[in-house]
């Protein structure tokens, strides 16, 4: 199968403790998508910041290369590739 690209909008919200914790991650049909819905996603009720990146890989095999940031809105951790 050939490779896919996926794209998704990644909300953050804190926890408790005042840490960033990655909230539900939506897929998203395009880049743009995903970067409309990554800000909008950022100004919700509780959320810091939220993040919009791309995967590519093929799902039949399930390896894919690491998430590319397309953007981050608002406070987001600075290391992200711990998600």
């Amino acid at each position: 199968m050939a490779d896919v690209t996926y794209y998704v909008a990644l909300p953050f919200v804190q926890d408790d403790d005042g840490t960033p914790v990655a909230g539900n991650a939506e897929e998203c049909q395009s880049s743009a998508v995903a970067l409309r819905r990554a800000e909008t996603m950022s100004r919700m009720p509780g959320s810091i910041g939220a993040v919009a990146f791309s995967r590519t890989g093929d799902p039949a095999i399930g390896e894919f290369g690491d998430a590319k940031l397309l953007r981050a809105f608002g406070k987001v951790p600075e290391d992200l590739g711990t998600l």
